[in-house]
């Protein structure tokens, strides 16, 4: 039973962070007022939730709504909470920590990111200013970042919880 309820556990947390992702992605890409419409298009993607979990979610993310001329108010995620998708509204900030990033690979369930010299500090401190529920904790070198999971937690959750903060990384990990 303690395996089935362990094996339970890390399907539920991939699951969460894959719907987290296409919350962010929704979000970011389309104008949406309501959590019914959100609810619609994360069904379109093969997701079946209940409201109370969309707004868990919603409240996870920080997710707030904005005044837009044409349907009233719409959701919208901090600009702190990730980098964004659109590389013409990054920050330098922002490119920097993309441009240093070069790649993610994995010793059982520790990650090792590999960055460009001088980066490791600074993406280390992105991730560690996020909270990511996978990740226990990061230790970073000149360009070398340790990554330490919480226990259950697969090198796919991970990478799925780095995608959420970097977009443009989706592909490339």
């Amino acid at each position: 039973m303690y395996i089935f309820a362990q094996n339970m556990h890390k399907y539920t947390m991939s699951v969460k962070t894959q719907r987290l992702i296409a919350i962010r992605k929704i979000i970011t890409s389309q104008k949406i007022s309501t959590q019914e419409e959100l609810l619609l298009r994360l069904g379109e993607r093969g997701f079946e939730l209940t409201q109370a979990t969309l707004s868990r979610d919603l409240k996870f993310l920080k997710v707030g709504k904005s005044a837009d001329p044409e349907k009233g108010y719409v959701y919208f995620l901090p600009e702190s909470s990730a980098v964004s998708a659109d590389p013409a509204k990054r920050t330098a900030t922002e490119n920097f920590m993309i441009d240093g990033f070069m790649s993610l690979k994995f010793s059982n369930n520790l990650g090792v990111i590999k960055t460009k010299a001088g980066y490791a500090s600074s993406i280390a401190s992105l991730i560690d200013s996020r909270n990511l529920y996978e990740i226990l904790a990061t230790i970073a070198g000149d360009d070398t970042i340790l990554l330490i999971p919480v226990d259950g937690v697969g090198p796919q959750d991970i990478k799925n919880a780095i995608v959420m903060i970097m977009p443009d990384l989706e592909g490339r990990i």
